[in-house]
């Protein structure tokens, strides 16, 4: 593939890297030499696109209505560009908006840093020359357009879909079939039932053939092994009549006999890897419900004991181990009266509840949060908003039982201490405000832990101490009996009180996808911009010589103690 950018004409790297200024020849204005980078890079990016699939391409136009809600709302620099960081976040966002799919590389708790740009995986391997200009801190100086971001997300979503390419060749050479063969309906049926139950496997040969030895192993070890394999019959008839409403040269015989090639095969396997996380989120919300009727208090959390306690009456979920649930970022251990508890949200969204794991991504249970920041991210239309912006939108909202938003007077304080952090604004991607929506959506918003305190660990990953043995399970519910007694000892006055103190796991770490500087000003900006605006000349003297004397926050200032700084932030780790 490295023959690609070549055929692309994108240009080679000069310098440091990609898209630095100081590289443009001194007689081309930075504005063109910008423009012509970017052409470049599109160039080569819809090579990629469009080089192992026969011309069938991602289209850029569906990628692009999906993003440019969110890259309205993004900060950008004074070329109406994005950094990088912001760049993986728009991606992120738009695969677990699309298809509910985590994309390795780009996992909203992954570190991110100057040496660690945390670029897809998929480009990182298969293309990375491409990949190393889109990463490079300073090559990406200038940022990214529009159509740069949307290119970059159609070339990975076709690279992570034709990552399936290989295992099916494998399976359909297994059956003694050439690239060239032609297979029947019933064949084809056949190889993606077969396919479906390798995907599950993640690609274990030894332990699918296994199963596909015996129907009741199917049955035994497969949930809902009968409506997959509908579901995948149901594929072919699906596959065959689009066929037939929109064919292409030269298909006339095929589609008259019924007869589908390779690629035919694959596309159904895309199609299905698109689609499945809708097929499954009826199990997802299965296990959100069961969760749900536990959470008593309303918080979007339930004890460990409880949680185990799910398991034991028989339920094959509920089974992670209290280490493997923390490594997920899945607990909450910040409250001294409830004890260790699991985190709902950030259970479903869990590397262990996602369906399929493959070596470049994950099938995971939809993102209900999505929904909810996006249509703030529509009411807003900026990457800044005021407090009472934000808190006019949700107000409006509901929850799943159709009842009104209660937005108590700590989470309005909550949310105007976030935007005092930051001048009076709430940056609508920063870590902080995700948080907020997570204290009121704590069964759909996941509580984001800073980055590096969790990870998207698969039980393989993981290794044998992923679950919990009957023995301790009986362990940990003994154990809440001797809790629960210890509370009714105690009183109701501590309860109360904790009730009260639910948001025990706030904390005031701000994590910014870009460069919010042209947003944002920090609060003792604001306050000394209001001296200067008066007429006081002398206390705007006496204002400017505190400051020189390295004035800090909390000292008594023109409208009391000034307000608290803009804590540092860092990359979001996305």
């Amino acid at each position: 593939r490295a023959a690609l950018w070549a055929a692309a004409g994108l240009p080679a790297a000069r310098g440091e890297g990609f898209l630095v200024a100081s590289d443009a020849p001194p007689a081309v204005s930075a504005e063109s030499y910008i423009a012509e980078q970017s052409e470049a890079l599109q160039a080569a990016l819809a090579e990629v696109t469009a080089c192992a699939a026969g011309g069938r391409a991602t289209s850029r136009e569906a990628v692009r209505r999906t993003v440019l809600p969110i890259w309205r709302t993004m900060p950008k620099n004074r070329h109406d560009r994005v950094e990088w960081k912001s760049l993986r976040y728009i991606a992120h966002r738009y695969f677990m908006q699309e298809f509910a799919v985590l994309v390795r590389g780009l996992e909203p708790l992954r570190r991110v840093n100057e040496s660690r740009a945390g670029g897809a995986e998929l480009l990182l391997q298969q293309v990375p020359s491409l990949a190393e200009r889109l990463v490079n801190a300073s090559g990406a100086r200038h940022g990214f357009s529009l159509e740069d971001v949307v290119a970059t997300i159609a070339a990975l979503e076709h690279l992570v879909f034709e990552s399936e390419r290989s295992e099916l060749e494998a399976l359909w050479s297994f059956k003694g079939w050439n690239p060239h063969s032609v297979v029947s309906h019933s064949h084809l049926q056949n190889l993606m039932r077969e396919y479906i139950v390798y995907w599950l496997n993640s690609g274990d040969e030894e332990g699918a053939r296994m199963l596909m030895s015996e129907e009741r192993y199917l049955n035994e070890h497969i949930p809902h092994w009968t409506l997959l394999n509908a579901m995948m019959k149901g594929s072919v008839t699906t596959a065959e009549f689009a066929k037939r409403r929109h064919p292409s040269v030269g298909d006339g015989r095929a589609i008259f006999d019924a007869r589908h090639d390779f690629e035919d095969a694959l596309d159904i396997v895309k199609g299905v890897a698109r689609s499945f996380a809708s097929f499954w989120e009826g199990q997802c919300q299965n296990i959100k419900e069961s969760l749900a009727v536990m959470d008593t208090m309303g918080t979007g959390r339930v004890t460990l004991a409880d949680f185990y306690g799910a398991n034991k009456e028989g339920e094959w979920r509920f089974g992670e181990s209290e280490e493997y649930l923390r490594e997920l970022g899945a607990l909450d251990e910040s409250s001294p009266w409830r004890g260790t508890q699991v985190i709902i949200s950030n259970y479903l969204q869990a590397a262990s509840n996602c369906i399929i794991s493959r070596e470049k991504y994950l099938v995971c249970c939809v993102n209900e949060c999505e929904g909810i920041l996006g249509d703030i991210e529509a009411a807003v239309g900026g990457p800044v908003a005021s407090p009472g912006a934000i808190l006019e939108v949700v107000e409006n909202m509901t929850t799943d039982e159709d009842e009104a938003i209660d937005l108590s007077g700590t989470l309005r304080e909550q949310l105007r201490r976030v935007a005092d952090s930051h001048g009076g604004k709430v940056p609508l991607h920063g870590r902080l405000f995700a948080q907020w929506l997570h204290f009121v959506f704590p069964r759909e918003c996941v509580f984001p832990h800073r980055a590096g305190a969790a990870s998207a660990t698969t039980p393989l990953e993981f290794g044998d101490n992923y679950g919990i043995s009957p023995d301790e399970v009986e362990q940990r519910v003994a154990e809440s009996v001797i809790q629960e007694d210890l509370k009714h000892d105690l009183g109701s006055a501590p309860a109360r009180a904790e009730a009260l103190g639910w948001m025990t796991q706030w904390s005031e770490e701000e994590d910014l996808p870009g460069d919010y500087s042209t947003q944002l000003r920090a609060p003792w900006d604001r306050s000394r911009f209001r001296v200067l605006g008066g007429a006081a000349a002398a206390a705007a003297c006496v204002v400017g010589l505190l400051w020189a004397a390295g004035g800090k926050a909390g000292e008594i200032g023109p409208h009391g103690p000034a307000a608290a700084p803009v804590p540092a932030t860092k990359v979001y780790s996305v």
